[in-house]
């Protein structure tokens, strides 16, 4: 038992030793965590992905340092994980539970104009849409552009006029 204590420490006062020795069972904890959860955890980026990597890194971090009590953050990131995949699943499967954890797409621009109304739920400015548009396909041209959207991620989304 002191070995243990040596190594892996307790409270606030650790060592260089003891916290590479956390640090390490974070990053395997944080890994099979994030298997857990799922791809879509570090991949689409919604307000709800969002959260996730927020609070698991708020509480792993915790671990590491030793500023709460090891176990109890483990098991809460695992309850975190476990309702970020069950919430996942429940968007993926109904779609007016999906609108109402994630919002629905916003056109900001479509028949030539922008959308004032749009934008302002969207809080944008023509000129954040107009990066959007440089950045998505690399024109500044609208009248090249049929619609353009705010994603439920934030993201903005061009489509180009098809040319007949």
């Amino acid at each position: 038992m002191d070995l243990f204590q040596e190594i892996w420490g307790s409270g606030t006062d650790l060592n260089i030793l003891q916290m590479c020795c956390r640090g390490i069972t974070i990053f395997f904890i944080a890994l099979v965590l994030i298997r857990v959860s799922g791809r879509r955890s570090f991949g689409i980026r919604t307000a709800l992905d969002n959260i996730i990597v927020i609070l698991l890194g708020a509480l792993l971090s915790r671990a590491v340092v030793g500023a709460s009590p090891f176990l109890p953050i483990v098991f809460s990131s695992f309850a975190i994980v476990l309702l970020h995949r069950i919430f996942s699943w429940l968007m993926a499967h109904n779609p007016p539970f999906s609108r109402l954890a994630e919002g629905e797409k916003i056109v900001l621009y479509e028949n030539g104009s922008f959308i004032k109304y749009n934008m302002g739920k969207a809080l944008v400015c023509e000129e954040d849409i107009m990066q959007g548009i440089r950045e998505a396909i690399q024109m500044n041209d609208l009248k090249k552009i049929d619609s353009i959207y705010m994603e439920r991620n934030g993201e903005i989304s061009v489509i180009k006029k098809t040319t007949d």
